[in-house]
Parts: C-alpha cells; structure tokens; sequence
C-alpha cells in the first residue's frame, strides 16, 4: 500500500514557545570590484510552529539575487517565524510570507536585507521524457546540510491525494513522478534535469513501507516549475484570487474540529454542522471575544460554516484588523454572536 506524504521535517519543541575603503599612503584608485555569487541557489528553512508547539524544516529555491524563495505552501504553513540559511556560508536571514497558494502548494518567501545570491538556471519541464535522469536536492532529514538523491522520470501529469499536517485530503495534479529517493526535510527543493536546471519543485512522497522510512521514498512528485513560477509571479504581483493568498493572514486564534451530532450529550437539539472550539489562542481575537472550548461556530459573517475545514477559507478572504460578526452555539446550546477583531496570524 502507497502512502503519499509531505517531505518536510516536524519535531516538538523543548522550550516553551560592506562597504570597504581601501587606501595606500596618500594615493587612491579606482578599481572595479565585483561581488562573489552567495550559495548555490538553494536554500535550507526552518520554521518556528508556535501555536502548535512544534518546528519544521524544509528546502526554497532562490529566485532573486535579493532574496525572493520559492518553496512548498505547506514547509511554511502554520510558521510564527520563518529563518533562513544559506548552506555552508554564514548567512542566514529572517524571512517573510510574501503570499501562497494551498491548492498547489507553492508559496514565495522575501529574506529581510537579502542581496548578492546566487539563483537557480531554470529549465523546462514541458520537454521531460519518461526515464530522463534527473537529481531532487534538499534537506533530506532537517540537517541543514543538502544532500541530492538521483534517479528518473516514471509518470507525467500525475494525480495524487495527500493528507495535510491538520489531517485534510487535499488533491495535487500535473505533477512530475521519479523514482529519486526523497526523505523528509526535501519539500521545497528543486528537481534538477540532466543538465542541472531546474524543472520542478519537490512536494510529497509515497512509501509502500512506512511514511518515513530511512531509505528514504520509493515515488517522489514533483510541480513541474514552469506551474510554480506562474503561480509565483501572481503572488509577488500582488494579485490574489480564489487560491492565492497574498500578505498576512487573518487569524481568528482557534483550534476547531467537526461539530459532533450531539456536542452537549443532553440530548440537545444543537445542529450537527458547525466547527467546534477545541482550542483558544490566549489573548487572541477569539479569547478577546469570550469564545470558549466547546462553543460551535456556525456562521462568520452571515456565511454558513459547516465543519471545521470550511471556516478556514472563510476567515482567509478577510484581512488582519477586519471586524467579522460570529455566529455560534454556546456550550448551554443557546445561539450567540460575537464582534471580533480578526488578527494577523502564520500562514495557512
């Protein structure tokens, strides 16, 4: 049995959440100088999950001399803070959310005071043949150090489902499948053709033996990169749509699941459809409110929400600071609303 999954790194946190002058005596000259490409063009991330007590680690592709990173909506998804390295160099940088796509999952990043790095040669995934050799490299296991895994193309325009980390199927088609053994930590890397450019960007795995396994997955997929950048270029323009998510994200502050059939086991007439309150950010814009655990939102806004994976998208058409109207069912099962200021919060 083939399990598909995410190939970047998750582990519980322990702790709580040149300008050089050159002068000789009194004479000066003037020389040109020129600045040495910064790294390889690929890139290391490691996130802070600080709402979910938790870290990840994955791989960005540098897109931009200053520091714009292409990379997988879901190695960011969930980061409080976002940080950056340049593999074998000392240079390592804050990085932000510039925007993202979850139906894709792509997102870009912008390093803060980023300049001089070297960028990817892209290629073009369109002239891919079956058995055209190509290398996945990234940060197979979260060491920070990349390492390449070689192998072939066996599928084009492939379909897969995969489960995000909130337990969501989401469906991902058109993708590139090799045999290149990917490893958690790879998410975001590049798949390279034979002549070391570009042609996707790594994104999830099966296994027919655990999810996990050391030696790493026996089916590898791919977004092919012309997808990627044209979904990149929309999010550094500033164009959001249905799927693009672009600048900060709203937040509510919540942790949902699905409404139970009965959520007070009173025999209560409280409706099955909702999203249930099973956790509250403290000092967040649902704690400010008065929301409660056990409290079932049922509608923001005056659109209806029926599970827990319907709020999110809901939420997300809104921007930080915007006041929503909520609708819920209280834990005495008695219909309230509430005014609450939407914050700004990780991406989704």
């Amino acid at each position: 049995m083939k399990i598909v999954r995410r190939i970047h790194v998750r582990a519980a946190l322990i702790a709580v959440v040149v300008l050089v002058v050159i002068g000789s005596g009194a004479a000066y000259a003037a020389t040109r100088t020129t600045t040495r490409p910064i790294g390889t063009g690929i890139v290391v991330i490691d996130t802070n999950l600080a709402y979910r007590g938790a870290s990840a680690a994955g791989t960005g592709i540098v897109l931009t001399s200053r520091g714009e990173i292409l990379t997988n909506n879901h190695v960011i998804a969930g980061a409080t803070t976002i940080r950056v390295v340049v593999p074998n160099t000392r240079h390592t940088y804050i990085a932000r959310v510039v925007g993202y796509d979850t139906t894709a999952d792509v997102a870009v990043l912008q390093l803060r005071n980023a300049s001089h790095l070297k960028t990817v040669a892209i290629g073009n995934a369109s002239k891919l043949t079956l058995g055209a050799h190509v290398t996945a490299v990234g940060n197979a296991g979260g060491t920070g150090r990349l390492t390449s895994a070689k192998g072939t193309v066996t599928g084009l325009n492939r379909s897969i489902t995969v489960q995000s980390d909130s337990g969501a199927a989401e469906k991902l088609s058109g993708l590139i499948e090799t045999n290149a053994a990917l490893q958690p930590g790879d998410s975001g890397g590049p798949l390279l053709n034979s002549a070391g450019r570009v042609v996707g960007v790594d994104t999830a795995a099966s296994s027919s033996s655990s999810p996990f396994a050391a030696q790493g997955s026996s089916d590898g997929y791919a977004i092919p990169i012309g997808k990627a950048l044209t979904i990149s270029k929309e999010i550094v323009s500033g164009k959001s749509s249905a799927t693009v998510h672009v600048g900060s994200t709203a937040f509510l502050g919540v942790q949902v699941a699905d409404a139970p059939s009965n959520p007070l086991g009173n025999g209560s007439p409280t409706p099955a459809e909702g999203a249930t309150i099973v956790g509250v950010v403290a000092g967040g814009p649902a704690d400010a409110a008065g929301l409660l655990p056990g409290d079932v939102i049922t509608g923001v806004d005056g659109k209806t929400v029926t599970s827990a994976s319907g709020l999110e998208p809901i939420v997300l058409a809104h921007k930080p600071g915007t006041k929503v109207t909520i609708t819920y069912i209280d834990t005495s099962g008695q219909s309230q609303t509430a005014t609450v200021t939407l914050g700004s919060g990780p991406p989704q």
